[in-house]
């Protein structure tokens, strides 16, 4: 099966058809690079997509990974982006080992097909030569035949002729007998040509032709087992990945494994636990007896006044005493006193714990300067051992610094932890620790008793506890009621209400104001009867209502 002898006059069609096979390479190797591109674009995507459900560096997006859940969502994402990792890989090995491989061969392709399918056409040429050589001098001899007849005749009739001279009939038998040996050359030559030209031609059909068809043939199996090989690749470059991209999701799978949701329970009491106990039962009030407000020379800790203090914390119908009114609205107090007692001893214990961290990175500089400064000492032509005395000194006052700091906040620790009696008020004083903006929103019952706030409340003075029991006492009647509006305010700016007691507002909003800035930096709107909070008053602007109760004229 040779296309030089089954094929030996086809060779027209057999240009279109090796034209056909180089495009359909071509096409082959569009695809492949589409498909190189699609990977690509797949990978980038999925990339992306990983980084956008990534944890925000120092969010709370990040505290939130603590738990196993989350742990084995953020493994997935990084699984996933080393899922696109793969897809980039099989791009990468496509473009080389079959794009431009591919592209490459196609080149030379195009280069040995010219090649063939010129000496196709100079064989052809050739023999059409031969062919209209053969042609000529046929046609030649063809005419010198008929020209050695018509002298040959005229000859004849001369030679008859009684009334023509013998000199012309001399002359007429000489233009014959030259007439014939043209003829004679002609046949000489045409014979001549004609055997050369059944050689080249048995040559042409038989050999070149045959050969270079055969080359044509070999060249167009050769790109047909080159296509082969190319999907045969393109398939084993999807396959090798496989491997990896099964690691992959099996890496999800176990992280699917891992989740814990015993664990993830410990975690949120961990979190969110106040310390607090919950409040004990109400006692009878009995109002038949006539209410008696006296109040202790020493002290509310007696029998009545803790009674109140105790009923007032158990009594409030709808629980805005504490967790609202109370709520920590300015800067976080430096012993972080506005959190509950359990959240307050992770937070002081991570202060600790950072404050040790920073001590332990000076120690080193210190013994580092230190024995810089021997050196210096032993070998003066390297430096002057004076020179470090400014930097030694310095690093030595900030670990005092940092000593005196973290012994602050150990005694604050050991506080919650019941280690230390709590402090008194004049000592809370003296440290200016005091949140004085933030009252403690019960009256203790008695010393050392946690208010619902996180801080502590110790043994206050005479004035202080009459202001608050009186207080408490009218607002146990108003707060079953909602507060008049005393006017209304427009958000400036966009404020996030996330805090227990806050209320979130956008930007341009209007809403009423139900209680001014006491001072604290914060006023009280109410979006609706259900809606209501502090919003901090630099963010808003106010509009009093002058007539309103309780509002305060402005000149």
């Amino acid at each position: 099966m040779s296309w030089g002898t089954e094929l030996w006059d086809q060779f027209d069609n057999l240009e279109k058809h090796t034209q056909w096979g180089i495009d359909i390479l071509e096409k082959y190797i569009k695809f492949v690079k589409e498909r190189t591109e699609i990977e690509l674009s797949y990978a980038k995507q999925l990339r992306n997509l990983s980084k956008k459900y990534q944890p925000k560096k120092n969010s709370k997006e990040e505290e939130e990974y603590r738990y196993t859940a989350c742990k084995a969502f953020l493994s997935t994402l990084n699984e996933m982006n080393d899922y696109a990792g793969q897809h980039e890989v099989i791009s990468e090995n496509m473009t080389s080992q079959i794009t431009v491989e591919l592209a490459r061969y196609v080149q030379e392709l195009k280069q040995e097909r010219k090649s063939h399918f010129h000496d196709g056409r100079k064989a052809q040429q050739h023999i059409e030569t031969c062919w209209k050589q053969l042609e000529s001098s046929k046609r030649r001899f063809e005419r010198d035949c008929k020209e050695a007849d018509r002298a040959q005749q005229y000859f004849e009739k001369m030679d008859a002729d009684i009334n023509v001279t013998k000199a012309d009939v001399e002359k007429a038998r000489q233009q014959a007998q030259m007439r014939h040996q043209m003829a004679e050359d002609s046949k000489a030559d045409y014979s001549s040509i004609l055997q050369k030209f059944n050689h080249e031609q048995h040559e042409y059909y038989h050999t070149h032709i045959p050969n270079i068809f055969q080359k044509i043939q070999e060249m167009e199996e050769r790109r047909i087992v080159r296509i082969g090989e190319s999907v045969k690749t393109y398939a084993e470059l999807d396959r090798q990945v496989i491997p990896i991209i099964g690691k992959c999701l099996d890496g999800i799978v176990k992280a699917a494994e891992s989740i814990d949701p015993k664990n993830d329970s410990q975690l949120a009491i961990e979190a969110y636990k106040s310390g607090f106990e919950p409040p004990g039962d109400i006692e009878f009030e009995d109002y038949t007896q006539p209410m008696k407000r006296t109040v202790s020379d020493n002290s509310l800790s007696n029998s009545r006044g803790e009674s109140k203090s105790e009923l007032k914390f158990g009594g409030k119908s709808k629980g805005k005493l504490w967790p609202f009114i109370k709520k920590n609205k300015g800067a976080t107090p430096e012993d972080f006193s506005n959190l509950p007692p359990e959240q307050r001893r992770k937070k002081l214990q991570q202060k600790v714990d950072e404050l040790n961290k920073e001590i332990q990175k000076e120690m080193d500089q210190r013994d580092a300067i230190t024995k810089m400064k021997d050196v210096y000492l032993k070998n003066p032509q390297m430096g002057d051992p004076a020179s470090l005395d400014h930097k030694l000194a310095e690093v030595s006052q900030n670990i005092e610094k940092l000593r005196l700091e973290a012994q602050k906040f150990e005694a604050w620790l050991a506080e919650v932890e019941g280690r230390l009696p709590a402090r008194s008020e004049q000592a809370r004083r003296q440290s200016g620790m005091y949140d004085v903006q933030n009252p403690p929103a019960v009256n203790s019952c008695a010393q050392d008793r946690e208010s619902p706030d996180g801080s502590y409340t110790e043994e206050q003075s005479q004035e202080s506890e009459v202001k608050v029991l009186a207080t408490d006492f009218d607002d146990e009647f108003d707060d079953e009621e909602s507060l008049p509006a005393i006017g209304t305010c427009k958000a400036l700016y966009t404020f996030e209400g996330q805090n227990e007691g806050t209320i979130s507002v956008v930007e341009g909003e209007t809403v009423y104001v139900i209680e001014e800035d006491k001072g604290d930096g914060w006023t009280r709107i109410r979006r609706n009867e259900d809606e209501e909070g502090y919003v901090p008053t630099s963010y808003v602007e106010v509009y009093l209502d002058k007539n309103a109760k309780g509002a305060k004229t402005y000149i």
